[in-house]
């Protein structure tokens, strides 16, 4: 299983592609790809949207679902999907729905 991670370039904010080919903020809104044709979809939505110049680092992620979350399986990402790790009450973590993440 897989999910396509990136930075929006904009402000820099980890993103990941979601239902509808959208970027969402929280990793439990990535869409997760359950085969290699839909991760050969994800991947090329990631890149069209690297080429279009609206994200940046775009990355497929391999994950688990654990407990009913999307879970990365590497400690980059799940620090990512949590946000700067230098305190509990800035970033993504300080936010209720990505408190799981990191």
């Amino acid at each position: 299983m897989k999910i396509v991670a990136a930075n929006r370039l904009t402000d820099g904010e980890t993103v990941w592609l979601g239902a509808g080919d959208r970027w969402v903020e929280t990793i439990d809104a990535a869409h997760v790809a359950q085969d290699t044709e839909d991760e050969a979809r994800i991947a090329a939505a990631g890149s069209a949207a690297l080429a279009a110049n609206i994200v940046i680092d775009v990355t497929l992620v391999d994950v688990e679902i654990a407990e009913g979350r999307i879970l990365p399986k590497r400690l980059r990402e799940r620090i990512r999907a949590g946000g700067p790790s230098i305190h509990p009450e800035i970033g993504k973590q300080a936010r209720k729905a990505a408190q799981h993440a990191a």
